[in-house]
């Protein structure tokens, strides 16, 4: 059993983005996670999608994953109808760069899972017509759907073939989901996996993205949680996601050749 290393480009945020596309080939990386907002900054400067097409295609890389559609959950009337127009035009440009999946990603005050559901459900049914499966996430810091137990409820509430969920270690760590909640979430709810660690002296629960660290130099015991997705069969795509800034600042060829090992090392 192997899994498929990727990286997303969040590890390499200063870096333009046809660069981040081929440092991450360059490291080894068999897949490229996007976020949507870096393309859009890419073709407001004068960049094409073909251009991004021809530079994943030369990689020979693949797109696990896109990110992200926000504010579909909690919008309301217009705001609503201007998120699903938003989320729709995402999904689009996902599907053009052959991304079986795109981030829907929950609101960040407290909402009603079951609204949550439903929505989803909806996002599910346009990313059909569209090409690619909106997969929901759960942010340890938000106040919404912030544990992994959530993320499953709604999956399950939306009572759709194509509902899943994207895991993410530091999430999980930092909202106290356990691995018995890793346990119940059965192996074709899982489309996508995000490995990272968090700041060794801060405790779970005040974290946010920038306080997580490089793999083997946190709190999280990433063995006991890859252990349990190894005895589920999950052989699928695991991307190296990182928001710090001390790597930002770094030399990212370096810090990709880290990543690549110590993903091997904890992975293998």
């Amino acid at each position: 059993m192997s899994f498929i290393f990727c990286l997303n480009t969040s590890t390499i945020k200063p870096q333009p983005l046809l660069k981040k596309i081929s440092l991450t080939a360059e490291a080894g990386f068999k897949g490229v996670e996007l976020w949507i907002n870096d393309i859009y900054e890419f073709i407001g400067q004068g960049g094409e999608v073909s251009d991004l097409e021809k530079a994943i295609a030369d990689a020979g890389l693949i797109v696990p994953c896109m990110i992200a559609m926000r504010q579909w959950g909690e919008a309301e009337g217009l705001e609503y109808n201007l998120a699903i127009e938003e989320a729709k035009r995402r999904m689009e440009l996902a599907a053009r760069l052959k991304s079986p999946y795109i981030v829907a990603t929950p609101p960040r005050d407290p909402c009603d899972l079951k609204q949550i559901a439903a929505r989803y459900k909806d996002l599910l049914a346009i990313g059909r017509e569209l090409g690619v499966k909106p997969t929901f996430e759960y942010i340890g810091f938000f106040k919404s759907a912030s544990k992994l137990s959530h993320a499953w409820e709604v999956v399950q509430q939306a009572s759709d073939p194509d509902a899943t969920l994207i895991l993410d270690t530091f999430h999980n760590w930092n909202s106290h989901s356990t691995l018995a909640d890793l346990e119940a979430v059965p192996l074709e709810r899982i489309s996508h996996y995000h490995i990272d660690d968090a700041d060794p002296k801060k405790p779970a629960g005040t974290q946010m993205d920038p306080d997580r660290v490089m793999l083997g130099e946190g709190q999280i015991d990433l063995a006991a949680e890859i252990a349990v997705l190894k005895r589920k069969g999950y052989s699928g795509t695991v991307s190296l996601e990182l928001f710090n800034k001390d790597l930002w600042e770094s030399d990212p060829a370096e810090v990709l050749k880290i990543g690549f090992e110590r993903m091997t090392e904890f992975l293998s």
